[in-house]
């Protein structure tokens, strides 16, 4: 059986676990925080998460994971048939994770965790992430889901990208992303109707406390 390393709050944890239960695939949940200690490192060259154990090994990068998932196991695909459907869905996957993800989780510290960011960092945050919000409005189709009709790995990564990011710039960047983007609120509604979503956003409610007394804590 597949087990997946991490933890409920983590959104890249989370994106592997929809995957799987959209699958419908059996999977062990692992909890594990990363870190550099050396048993750490034993599962996570990086001491990331999440981590997929399979029968062959530890893999890390949640975007080698999906596709790892989606090449080898059953049930319901989340990449189109054809190649470029493919490429595009995993370029729209880049394109989020890069351009709005990550300009966004330089804010998560004061975001979410009661702690101060730069003034130059957060303003490099804001124009990283205007750019990045006009990159998916040039780039997705929004028919409803990112690449098209139907749901893929580019949606996972949206959905736990987007939501967090808009986060930020209500609560840090006094901006709302989404203001003139609405096939992108629409989207993230029907997201957050996935019946899979009840049970993540639970585990993520009862993970909360635990996350944040090891944040106290400053243990890793």
């Amino acid at each position: 059986m597949l087990k997946l390393h991490g933890f409920a709050v983590s959104n890249y944890y989370n994106m592997v676990k929809l995957a799987l239960l959209e699958k419908g695939l059996p999977f062990e949940e692992v909890t594990f925080y990363g870190g550099q200690a050396p048993q750490a490192l034993e599962v996570s060259p990086r001491g990331k998460v999440p981590v997929l154990q399979t029968e062959h090994g530890f893999l890390s990068e949640t975007s080698v994971i999906l596709d790892y998932i989606e090449q080898t196991q059953g049930g319901k695909a989340l990449l189109p048939a054809d190649p470029f459907g493919q490429a595009k869905v995993r370029e729209l996957l880049k394109e989020i994770e890069l351009y709005i993800e990550l300009p966004a989780r330089t804010c998560y510290a004061e975001s979410f965790f009661g702690m101060s960011v730069e003034p130059l960092i957060k303003e490099k945050a804001r124009a990283d992430l205007l750019a990045g919000f006009a990159t998916l409005k040039r780039n997705g189709r929004f028919a409803p889901y990112v690449a098209g009709e139907q749901l893929t790995l580019a949606d996972l990564m949206f959905c736990f990208s987007v939501d967090l990011a808009c986060a930020v710039g209500k609560k840090v960047l006094n901006i709302d992303f989404l203001e003139d983007f609405p096939q992108a609120k629409t989207l993230l509604e029907l997201m957050g109707d996935n019946p899979h979503m009840a049970r993540i956003l639970a585990d993520k409610t009862a993970a909360m406390p635990a996350f944040m007394e090891m944040i106290r804590s400053g243990k890793r």
